[in-house]
Protein backbone atom coordinates (compact mmCIF):
# COMPACT_ATOMS: atom_id res chain seq x y z
CA UNK A 1 0.00 0.00 0.00
CA UNK A 2 1.40 3.52 -0.96
CA UNK A 3 2.65 5.40 1.93
CA UNK A 4 4.51 8.73 2.06
CA UNK A 5 4.99 11.32 -0.53
CA UNK A 6 4.52 8.83 -3.57
CA UNK A 7 0.92 7.86 -1.70
CA UNK A 8 0.18 12.09 -1.31
CA UNK A 9 0.81 12.14 -4.90
CA UNK A 10 -1.15 9.45 -5.96
CA UNK A 11 -4.31 11.13 -4.43
CA UNK A 12 -3.23 14.31 -6.21
CA UNK A 13 -0.82 16.38 -3.80
CA UNK A 14 0.77 18.60 -5.97
CA UNK A 15 4.90 17.49 -5.41
CA UNK A 16 7.83 15.35 -6.16
CA UNK A 17 9.63 12.60 -4.99
CA UNK A 18 12.63 10.64 -5.62
CA UNK A 19 11.30 6.75 -4.81
CA UNK A 20 8.28 4.85 -4.12
CA UNK A 21 7.30 4.19 -0.34
CA UNK A 22 5.24 0.92 0.25
CA UNK A 23 3.49 0.37 3.69
CA UNK A 24 3.90 -3.58 3.86
CA UNK A 25 2.37 -6.20 5.82
CA UNK A 26 4.63 -7.74 8.40
CA UNK A 27 4.17 -11.80 8.05
CA UNK A 28 6.10 -14.54 6.87
CA UNK A 29 4.07 -15.17 3.51
CA UNK A 30 4.23 -11.42 2.86
CA UNK A 31 8.02 -11.47 3.19
CA UNK A 32 8.42 -14.56 0.89
CA UNK A 33 5.90 -13.28 -1.84
CA UNK A 34 7.37 -9.38 -1.50
CA UNK A 35 10.86 -11.05 -2.60
CA UNK A 36 9.38 -12.67 -5.28
CA UNK A 37 7.26 -9.98 -6.61
CA UNK A 38 10.90 -7.18 -6.33
CA UNK A 39 12.63 -9.87 -8.67
CA UNK A 40 10.06 -9.85 -11.25
CA UNK A 41 10.33 -6.18 -11.09
CA UNK A 42 13.96 -6.63 -11.77
CA UNK A 43 15.32 -5.84 -8.15
CA UNK A 44 18.34 -7.19 -7.53
CA UNK A 45 18.22 -7.86 -3.66
CA UNK A 46 21.48 -9.21 -1.52
CA UNK A 47 21.00 -11.88 0.54
CA UNK A 48 21.02 -9.26 3.54
CA UNK A 49 17.85 -7.39 1.79
CA UNK A 50 15.92 -10.76 0.83
CA UNK A 51 16.54 -11.96 4.78
CA UNK A 52 15.32 -8.37 5.80
CA UNK A 53 12.67 -8.04 3.63
CA UNK A 54 11.24 -11.57 4.69
CA UNK A 55 11.46 -10.85 8.56
CA UNK A 56 9.84 -7.62 7.76
CA UNK A 57 12.16 -5.47 8.98
CA UNK A 58 10.77 -1.92 10.05
CA UNK A 59 12.36 -0.30 7.27
CA UNK A 60 14.59 -1.64 3.89
CA UNK A 61 15.54 1.17 1.48
CA UNK A 62 15.99 -0.30 -2.09
CA UNK A 63 18.11 1.23 -4.89
CA UNK A 64 19.16 -1.39 -6.38
CA UNK A 65 16.27 -1.88 -9.11
CA UNK A 66 13.75 -0.16 -11.90
CA UNK A 67 13.20 2.63 -9.39
CA UNK A 68 14.19 3.53 -5.84
CA UNK A 69 12.07 1.65 -3.21
CA UNK A 70 11.66 2.12 0.31
CA UNK A 71 9.75 -0.87 2.29
CA UNK A 72 8.32 0.40 5.60
CA UNK A 73 6.67 -2.31 7.68
CA UNK A 74 5.88 -0.38 10.80
CA UNK A 75 5.58 3.32 9.82
CA UNK A 76 6.04 5.90 12.54
CA UNK A 77 2.54 6.89 13.58
CA UNK A 78 0.66 4.02 12.53
CA UNK A 79 0.00 0.64 14.86
CA UNK A 80 -1.28 -1.70 12.83
CA UNK A 81 -1.26 -2.21 9.03
CA UNK A 82 -4.75 -4.12 9.15
CA UNK A 83 -6.32 -0.79 10.30
CA UNK A 84 -4.51 1.29 8.05
CA UNK A 85 -6.02 -1.52 5.08
CA UNK A 86 -9.11 -0.21 6.68
CA UNK A 87 -9.09 3.16 5.69
CA UNK A 88 -7.12 2.68 2.42
CA UNK A 89 -8.38 4.99 -0.82
CA UNK A 90 -8.12 2.52 -4.31
CA UNK A 91 -6.30 5.09 -7.09
CA UNK A 92 -6.33 3.57 -10.62
CA UNK A 93 -6.40 -0.16 -8.74
CA UNK A 94 -3.50 1.31 -6.44
CA UNK A 95 -3.95 0.96 -2.66
CA UNK A 96 -3.05 3.86 -0.89
CA UNK A 97 -3.03 5.04 2.66
CA UNK A 98 -5.75 7.83 3.86
CA UNK A 99 -4.24 10.97 3.82
CA UNK A 100 -4.94 11.31 7.36
CA UNK A 101 -2.65 8.28 8.00
CA UNK A 102 0.33 9.39 5.95
CA UNK A 103 -0.19 12.85 7.88
CA UNK A 104 0.16 10.77 11.11
CA UNK A 105 3.32 9.15 9.78
CA UNK A 106 5.07 12.31 8.75
CA UNK A 107 3.90 13.87 12.11
CA UNK A 108 5.28 11.20 14.23
CA UNK A 109 8.68 10.94 12.43
CA UNK A 110 10.32 13.80 14.19
CA UNK A 111 11.97 14.50 10.71
CA UNK A 112 12.77 18.16 9.50
CA UNK A 113 11.58 17.41 5.82
CA UNK A 114 8.37 15.98 7.05
CA UNK A 115 7.75 18.68 9.34
CA UNK A 116 8.02 21.13 6.78
CA UNK A 117 5.73 19.43 4.68
CA UNK A 118 3.14 19.16 7.52
CA UNK A 119 1.42 22.90 6.29
CA UNK A 120 1.21 21.89 2.36
CA UNK A 121 0.06 18.57 3.18
CA UNK A 122 -2.37 19.76 5.94
CA UNK A 123 -3.86 21.81 3.55
CA UNK A 124 -4.15 19.39 0.81
CA UNK A 125 -6.16 17.14 3.25
CA UNK A 126 -9.08 19.67 3.59
CA UNK A 127 -9.03 20.12 -0.23
CA UNK A 128 -8.95 16.77 -0.69
CA UNK A 129 -11.78 15.69 1.69
CA UNK A 130 -13.94 18.33 0.42
CA UNK A 131 -13.87 16.84 -2.76
CA UNK A 132 -14.49 13.04 -1.25
CA UNK A 133 -18.16 14.20 -0.30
Amino acid sequence: MFIGKSGAILLGFPDTTQDADIFAEKSPENGEALVAALHDLGFSLTESQSAEVKRGKDFVQLKNGPFDLDLVFAPDGIERFEDAWKRRVEVEGFPVCHINDIIASKQASGRAKDRESLPRLMSFRDYWLKLRK
